[in-house]
């Protein structure tokens, strides 16, 4: 597997970070917050993507200065496509209205053997739709076919409702056929192309006929007897909307006229340009040739949407397929030569398909099969990792009209549940929103996978769940060039120590993310390396030189042993600088007795420390100038928060102190850890702190 040597220079608070990512990997960054590893991880993503968004990641020191160097990244030029898990992939891709993920059917169900099996179903049903793609006006026919269904209206009895386009263009009379008397002067302008547009204009002047006697658009003077009322009566006799409706008709019926009978052609001409209210016989005739449209258009529609999904429900697809033969003697309104050129060759290659219907049939019925496979695969999967992590919740995979799409169920509740972020906790949504995005991984087929911080918010068990499930389920990520960036060891002990038997098919690695003076180094992290504390006291007891640091892992030792006995309690009062030492007992403490000070002056030398002297160590301890030396003179942050604390033993309220003494003091919470002595953990903001309370820095002993 090859490496790829990542450079991350000029991003944010980072100056230079270098890391290493194995190829077909898992890559796990651990490190504190507030050491940059989202800013790796975008620097990175944008440097992949090229969107321009790398240049938003200059640091403020170098905002607004010409010279300064600009955010870039070295190593990943191989790398062409990479997704990434984040806080923002949770709110943007998944949980929504009516399926749990966005393009859910891309993701679970069109798979390449899922496109293999459609193909061969396309090319059985290629012949009817090469009847249609050959056919260039057919598309406008069906368009001009509905609008006119359309103006048809809808009505229980199936008679043409007095609201509808129709009966409110011709029911009263086509009035732009037969204009008025008194309008002919009009005629003109009421029969042209768009008279809408020229009724509504000059309905619009009227108001202005009652300022005076001139026309109020050309100031001619209206003298003449009625000329005012000639103009006053466009309005009466014409609606601007009904001219509209007319016109459009008007158009669809010529552009249709080829397609209907010679009767209906007819028909339709009286109808149309009818003087007088529509007759009894004349709204038959229109309500049969609306029922003719729609056998047709059902027809035809049925014809060119057939594929996989519109036969997929049906046991019998020979059933389906010969009521759509389109027969023009019982259409017989729209039984013209024109409707038969375009009819005759669909209804042939239909013949051509029904012929093979028992090869379709079959291949219809495996292809439904496989689906339901990947189904009930898919959904075991997830189902599974939900159940073992403790939710409540399952996922459904259910057809749809056109696809498929995957539902969230309760365990409590029969239906789906639209709107999941509505219902899930910020875990649950993290926990699915992983699952899912495995899934998008092995579809999508990225050449890198960027895991930003992904289950540092969940218990240890859902840990283990989700990180099983990521890199060892039957659908994972093993093989998949992953970074995974977190502040939480967990990963790096399930993964490296713990059960490295069980994720060593992911191929998986850690390393320690440490920064200093804005450059980000990482050091390796073997399995050896995770210890318990204990037994990493014990180490650093054995390894160092300096013996009040190794008085200081003594007491560690002997706080995770809940061993306060004599040892312990000498070690506390030479921290506090006492001559004479003291036991704790309660709330209260007294000295100890001479017998006691010498047997645990006895135990500590003869058992871990060789040559520890009290008397001369709390003289050390004293010596405030050498205890900041000593300070100064370690690189191991945890061992300068503990000399710290030996000189500033009494702290305020402020946050920085208040991390000190807790975060620092206090860190057995962990069962696992690494050593301090190696791994740079404590944040560069804290040991700054320090340094600066502890200033001026003495001169080096």
């Amino acid at each position: 597997m090859a490496n790829y040597t990542v450079s991350v220079l000029n991003c944010n608070s980072i100056d230079r970070a270098d890391v290493v990512i194995s190829e077909g990997a898992l890559n796990i960054k651990y490190g504190p917050n507030g050491l940059g590893k989202s800013t790796i991880a975008k620097a990175i993503v944008s440097h992949i993507r090229a969107d321009g968004s790398l240049r938003e990641l200059i640091p403020f020191k170098n905002r607004g200065k010409a010279d300064a160097p600009a955010p870039e990244v070295r190593g990943v030029d191989q790398l062409q496509k990479v997704v990434v898990f984040d806080d923002n992939y949770v709110q943007q891709f998944v949980f929504q209205k009516d399926e749990v993920v966005k393009n859910s059917f891309e993701i679970f169900i069109r798979t390449p053997e899922y496109l293999a099996e459609m193909a061969e179903i396309d090319t059985l049903l290629s012949g009817v739709r090469k009847a249609f793609s050959d056919n260039a006006e057919i598309g406008q026919v069906i368009t001009d076919l509905k609008e006119l269904r359309e103006a048809f209206g809808k009505s229980k009895t199936g008679a043409i409702p007095k609201t509808s386009k129709i009966h409110k263009a011709f029911g009263s009379g086509n009035k732009l056929e037969n204009v008025p008397e008194a309008l002919q002067p009009f005629s003109t302008f009421i029969k042209s192309a768009e008279p809408a547009k020229w009724i509504a204009w000059q309905v619009k002047g009227n108001e202005f006929l009652q300022l005076g006697d001139n026309c109020p658009y050309c100031s001619t003077a209206l003298t003449g007897t009625g000329q005012k009322d000639t103009a006053l009566a466009v309005e009466k006799e014409y609606d601007a909307n009904t001219a509209g409706h007319i016109n459009t008709l008007r158009g669809i019926i010529d552009r249709l006229g080829k397609y209907f009978s010679e009767k209906c052609r007819e028909n339709l001409e009286k109808v149309t340009k009818a003087k007088v209210d529509l007759q009894a016989e004349e709204q038959s005739f229109l309500t049969g040739l609306k029922a003719d449209i729609d056998a047709l258009i059902n027809k035809l529609e049925g014809l060119r949407t057939m594929s996989f999904f519109s036969l997929r429900d049906f046991e019998e697809v020979g059933d389906q397929l010969t009521p759509l033969k389109i027969d023009l003697i019982l259409i017989d309104k729209l039984d013209s030569a024109e409707t038969r050129k375009t009819v005759d060759p669909i209804n042939q290659q239909l013949d051509d398909l029904i012929g093979k219907v028992g090869s379709l049939k079959g291949k219809i019925k495996r292809h439904k099969a496989k689906i339901k496979k990947t189904i009930e695969e898919n959904q075991a999967s997830i189902n599974g990792f939900l159940r073992s992590a403790g939710y409540k919740y399952a996922v459904e995979i259910v057809a749809e009209p056109e696809s498929y799409k995957m539902k969230l169920v309760h365990r409590d509740q029969v239906d789906h549940i639209e709107t999941a972020s509505l219902h899930l906790s910020y875990g649950e949504k993290n926990a699915f929103a992983l699952v899912l995005f495995m899934y998008q991984v092995l579809s999508e087929k990225p050449d890198l996978v960027v895991l930003d911080d992904p289950i540092s918010s969940f218990d240890k068990n859902k840990k283990f769940a989700i990180l099983h499930e990521l890199f060892r389920g039957k659908a994972s990520l093993r093989g998949r060039t992953t970074l995974m960036l977190t502040h939480d060891i967990e990963p790096a002990i399930d993964v490296i120590k713990s059960n490295n038997a069980v994720f060593q098919g992911a191929a998986p690695s850690a390393c320690f993310l440490s920064s200093r003076a804005g450059v980000v180094t990482e050091v390796p992290i073997e399995r050896n390396d995770i210890q318990t504390f204990a037994r990493i006291c014990k180490d650093n007891i054995g390894a160092l030189s300096d013996t009040i640091i190794k008085a200081i892992y003594l007491r560690r030792h002997f706080e995770l042993q809940d061993d306060a006995g004599l040892e312990y309690n000498l070690l506390a009062s030479l921290f506090k600088g006492r001559d004479t030492p003291t036991i704790k007992s309660g709330s209260s403490s007294r000295e100890m007795t001479a017998a006691e000070k010498t047997r645990a002056e006895t135990s500590i030398p003869e058992n871990h420390i060789p040559g520890f002297d009290y008397v001369a160590l709390v003289a050390q301890v004293k010596d405030v100038e050498g205890i900041k030396a000593r300070f100064h003179a370690t690189n191991v942050g945890y061992e300068k928060i503990q000399l710290f604390r030996i000189i500033n033993d009494e702290h305020d309220d402020s946050v920085i102190r208040k991390f000190i003494n807790e975060s620092y003091h206090i860190e057995n919470e962990y069962v696992m850890q690494l050593n301090p002595h190696r791994f740079e953990s404590v944040p560069e903001y804290v040991i700054e702190e320090c340094a600066a309370l502890l200033s001026p820095a003495p001169a080096a002993v």
